[in-house]
């Protein structure tokens, strides 16, 4: 081997070694007993309240590596859960969310940014219906411990609340609105708690 060629080699193992591996995030598993994606929308002079039974996600999640963090969930539409069967029959019709022909809503991340102490917000696409768009997501990191009932785990809690305009993804077509029967805007609160392995 030539000497320079030698050197070279050489020379970027110890550029390699001098740099400390930063390590990847963790992934973590939700908890679906203790994690939620609950909903309230103002209905004439009530406000109705609800929450999807049904949803999956993947969390990839480290304060020392937010570029390795991410955050995607799939919603089956056809989980919603007002305690109204009926009301839930006509939400999953084709006046709201036309369950049958757009069974999920998703959010995929691009970026996790860190704001300020716990708090960050996780930027990415929503696609409800036949609608994506952009949007920024704030939410806060309530604490990472050792799991109580396994010394061998760690949990960690989240919560994210945003408001959503259901118009702008073409939930309902403004009609119900416009007769002041039903809001446009959705206030949305996601809870997790979510295990990993030490």
């Amino acid at each position: 081997m030539k000497p320079f060629v030698h050197f070279f080699l050489v020379l970027l193992f110890l550029l390699a070694a001098a740099v400390p591996a930063q390590a990847a995030a963790p992934e973590w598993e939700i908890d679906p007993a203790h994690a939620g994606v609950y909903f309230s929308i103002d209905h004439i002079y009530s406000t109705t309240r609800g929450y999807f039974e049904d949803f999956k996600g993947t969390v990839m999640f480290s304060p020392e590596d937010l570029t390795g963090s991410r955050f995607d969930f799939e919603v089956t539409v056809k989980s919603i859960n007002t305690g109204n069967s009926k009301r839930d029959g006509h939400l999953n019709s084709a006046d709201f969310f036309d369950s049958k022909t757009y069974p999920v809503m998703s959010f995929k991340s691009t970026a996790v940014k860190h704001v300020r102490d716990n708090r960050y917000v996780v930027e990415g696409t929503m696609r409800v219906k036949d609608v994506s768009k952009t949007l920024t997501v704030p939410f806060t990191l309530l604490g990472v411990r050792t799991h109580p009932f396994d010394d061998n785990k760690e949990v960690a809690g989240f919560e994210a609340r945003m408001v959503i305009d259901r118009l702008a993804y073409h939930v309902g077509g403004g009609k119900f609105y416009d007769m002041g029967v039903v809001g446009k805007d959705v206030d949305v609160l996601i809870t997790l708690e979510v295990i990993r392995k030490k």
